[in-house]
Formats: C-alpha cells, structure tokens, sequence
C-alpha cells in the first residue's frame, strides 16, 4: 500500500513482494544456525516483518529480481549486518553464546553508542529519557529495525538507506542522534508537562 500511495510499483506488486519476501527468508536460512532454545524468538525464523527487504523492493521499483540480486550481494557487506536486521537472526557467522543469548548484535553495538553520544551531545534530553524510565536505545531499535518507516518521510529513508551503506553502519547511529536533536523540543516539553 505504502509503495503504491508513493506511485512507486504497480497494480500486482503484492506478488512479487511475496515473492522477494520468501526468498530472503530462505537465502537466509542457509546462514542460520539449527538450534535448540527455551527463547521463543530462537525457535522459528526472525519474530518480524523484513522492513529492509520491502525497502530495496520500492528502491528497485518492485522488480523482484533486482531486488533479490541487490540482497544477495549485500549480504556480503558488513554494513548489512546493522541494515539488514533478519540477516544476523540464528547466524552461523556470530558467536554461539551471542545467538542464544537472544539480542541482536545491532542492539548492544549501535544501542550502547547512541546511549553515549546522547549523553555527550544532548543531556537534556538524556535526563529526559533516564527520568522517564525508557531508554533512547530502545526507541532507536525501533527505528532501525522498520528502517524509519512512520518516522520519516520516503526520501529521508533512501537517504539513511544509501548514506549508511556508502558512508558506513556508524551513520545509523549519527543518524538515530540528529533526530534525537531534531525532537529534542518536544522531548523537553513533554517531560516538563
């Protein structure tokens, strides 16, 4: 719906998005480690919607197969680790004790900066979140894994997309930071009410 709100794909496209969809899952589950766990989000495929698959679908125009050429190269790139969240779900390429512990490696390396360079670069709003009792982590992995979807408008999301890939991961967290600076106003003012 969102990509034909945007006059972006076709009338059908809802196949060829399945289409792209079932593939990535199982391009992904060859890299997936077999495992046995009491944690719910270990015992099936990735627990969520592939956000950043959908997104290269729309960027690709709905052509399927471009978008699943584009994937699979990607995947190669180390930067699809922290755009591309389904790709490190149950990953033979992690550490055994990082899959079982059930957090995704993007939550304690980008969460853990952006947590810093708040503090560094905007305490107010911080304070505003400690006091709060939520964490600005959370919120950003929120964003990160809907890649800005019903936070920002369609071209700020192929411009975090493409600047992240070409300019490196540690963009998403800058990026996570500036709308943080961007918000900070209304942050403050529904923390004084």
């Amino acid at each position: 719906r969102y990509g034909k709100h945007l006059n972006l794909l076709k009338e059908h496209a809802e196949n060829d998005l399945c289409f792209v969809l079932m593939n990535c899952e199982e391009f992904l589950k060859q890299q997936q480690r077999t495992m046995v766990s009491s944690l719910r989000c270990l015992q099936e495929r990735y627990a969520g919607y592939d956000w950043f698959a959908s997104s290269v679908f729309l960027i690709m125009s709905g052509d399927g197969e471009k978008t699943l050429t584009f994937l699979q190269r990607f995947s190669r790139l180390l930067v699809s680790a922290y755009l591309w969240l389904p790709r490190l779900h149950r990953s033979m390429h992690l550490p055994i004790t990082t899959v079982e512990s059930g957090i995704h490696p993007v939550y304690f390396c980008s969460a853990h900066h952006i947590e810093m360079l708040l503090k560094a670069e905007l305490p107010l709003v911080f304070s505003a979140f400690h006091m709060s009792g939520f964490a600005p982590s959370q919120i950003c992995l929120q964003w990160i894994t809907q890649c800005f979807w019903n936070y920002m408008d369609w071209n700020e999301i192929c411009h975090y997309i493409a600047t992240c890939i070409f300019l490196g991961p540690d963009y998403q967290i800058y990026v996570c930071i500036s709308v943080f600076k961007h918000l900070q106003q209304d942050i403050l003012e529904h923390t004084e009410a």
